[in-house]
């Protein structure tokens, strides 16, 4: 039996290596292989150089932004050698002319001055009470009717 044993193994390792990958196949896996990291180095090399863009590109916009900054300086400061502008003083507009109105005949400061009735002695309380008899009824009743 360990003679049968034998047999059947050295039999089946020598399929095993007779039915491998053949040459053409090892050869498709290398180039496969090689292929994988040449795939692997430009990539990386693509985005190095994408990098240096990037960088070129802040560079020079940097440069830029120091020559605005210089270009302003130079600029303030030539304009501060011509002396201070002083600014021109505003045109003062003539104001219009506020008419005052008269007081009415029978308005409240003419009873107060007394010139509605020609007395000018007595209280604001006894003119008030003064006028309600002459054109008849209280205070209360006038605002009432809204007269």
């Amino acid at each position: 039996m360990k003679k049968i044993f034998s047999i059947v193994m050295v039999a089946g390792l020598g399929f095993l290596v007779a039915c491998g990958p053949s040459k053409e196949e090892l050869e498709a896996k290398e180039k496969a292989r090689q292929d994988s990291i040449a795939a692997v180095e430009k990539t990386r090399l693509d985005s190095i150089a994408m990098a240096d863009a990037m960088k070129a590109t802040q560079d020079s916009l940097a440069a830029a932004m120091e020559k605005m900054k210089q270009d302003s300086i130079a600029a303030a400061e030539a304009k501060g050698k011509g002396g201070a502008r002083k600014p021109k003083p505003k045109k003062e507009e003539p104001k219009p002319e506020v008419k005052k109105e008269e007081p009415k005949a029978g308005s409240l400061k003419d009873k107060i001055k007394g010139s509605s009735d020609g007395t000018s002695g007595g209280s604001l309380k006894d003119k008030i009470k003064g006028d309600e008899k002459k054109e008849g009824g209280s205070l209360k009743d006038k605002i009432k009717s809204g007269k």
